[in-house]
């Protein structure tokens, strides 16, 4: 039977070293729910508990029980880093919830308890190389967040530059949160790479991005920064020098110039006024609130195990294009595009996958093509 409040857990830091990333989230978490709430389709509304794990790993599993147990929550739609998703999952695992998870991540993951609706990195970081090696070359200089983010991606990252005959000429991490860049810089400009992959989170990407726009002003020919993860939100604080030049793999972009995303930013315009920047965090949050009210009017109950049949069983009309579900892996199939930053903080579109990829999380087929083929993904060009 069908609650007429439907409690839903959204949890993100909007607090601490990724702030930026999760306060962004939760507006668009908020702004699906008011759009919810507005619809007598739906026949039911969302009532939210929103909690602030302030970036802190170990507070996310206890507010998730929390959200659980005491507010009758079966769905959390929340966690940015990989720390704090991999708290999360046996909690909903024990309790029979469902973790709607809607960042990029270095897969080699999958549950019954979650949904994946972030980019893979067979959707991330293989088109992204597959534009740069051929354009800037495979000696990579690799900094990361010392996290499994970071450690994940890089492996990866490597695994893919030496199958193509590549260097990784270093290999950086610093600890999440940590805006001591200054080493990094030093060694980019000793090893001379031919382009540096940031696996950066947060206020540490930012620091490392204002820091190398500062040293690009001496060196006109610096390598770009590429990055899986960059978004409008890393930017907006940035100088206009920093800002510019970094080319970022996503599956949406403010500027994405689709029906659907036009229609998206035309009602976010009419309700939080022109200065309403849409980033990719507010749309993916935005996108899963909206796919799990959706699934829970097609189940007719909230109950996880029914809304997960949904929700694997259709396509989704979302800002980023049409969204489908891997009833296997649970892994959305996504569009990826490449994008390349201005001093506005935004992305001018270079590429765009032909149509949506289906998630290989443990890359059991797509790293076979990609070291068999030297350009795996179908891209076109934005003119």
């Amino acid at each position: 039977m069908m609650r007429d409040r439907v409690p839903v857990s959204i949890l993100y830091s909007t607090t601490g070293p990724y702030a930026a990333l999760g306060r962004e989230a939760v507006d668009g978490a908020l702004a699906a729910i008011a759009d919810i709430n507005a619809d007598p389709v739906y026949g039911f509304g969302i009532a939210v508990k929103i909690d602030d794990p302030c970036g802190r790993a170990e507070a996310y599993a206890a507010l998730a029980q929390s959200a659980i147990r005491d507010s009758g929550c079966r769905h959390i739609i929340g966690t940015i880093t990989s720390w704090s998703r991999k708290d999360v999952l046996p909690i909903v695992e024990r309790h029979g919830a469902l973790l709607w998870y809607a960042f990029p991540y270095e897969g080699y993951e999958a549950s019954d308890s979650a949904i994946y609706l972030g980019a893979c990195p067979n959707q991330h970081l293989l088109p992204l190389f597959d534009y740069i090696f051929p354009l800037y070359g495979r000696r990579a200089f690799i900094v990361g967040s010392n996290y499994i983010w970071g450690w994940e991606i890089s492996r990866i990252a490597r695994e893919i530059t030496e199958a193509a005959g590549g260097q990784i000429v270093s290999d950086r991490y610093v600890p999440l949160g940590s805006t001591e860049v200054d080493h990094l810089i030093n060694e980019i400009r000793q090893r001379k790479p031919d382009f540096i992959l940031s696996n950066l989170v947060g206020q540490s990407a930012t620091a490392f991005i204002e820091a190398y726009g500062a040293f690009r002003k001496g060196e006109p020919d610096a390598p770009p920064i590429v990055a899986c993860n960059m978004s409008e939100s890393d930017l907006e604080s940035l100088s206009h020098e920093a800002r510019r030049g970094h080319i970022s793999t996503s599956i949406y972009f403010e500027r994405l110039d689709t029906f659907e995303n036009q229609a998206f930013k035309a009602r976010m315009t009419a309700r939080h006024g022109a200065n309403r920047r849409i980033t990719t965090p507010f749309m993916s949050a935005y996108t899963a609130m909206s796919i799990l009210a959706r699934s829970i009017a097609d189940a007719g109950t909230d109950a996880p195990e029914a809304v997960r049949k949904v929700a694997t069983a259709r396509l989704f009309d979302t800002p980023a294009g049409p969204v489908g579900i891997d009833p296997r892996t649970h892994h959305a199939a996504l569009r990826p595009h490449l994008g390349i930053s201005d001093e506005e903080g935004g992305f001018a579109l270079l590429q765009s996958a032909d149509e949506a990829i289906p998630a290989d999380p443990y890359l059991v087929r797509s790293l076979q093509k990609s070291v068999a083929m030297p350009h795996p993904v179908t891209l076109k060009v934005i003119k």
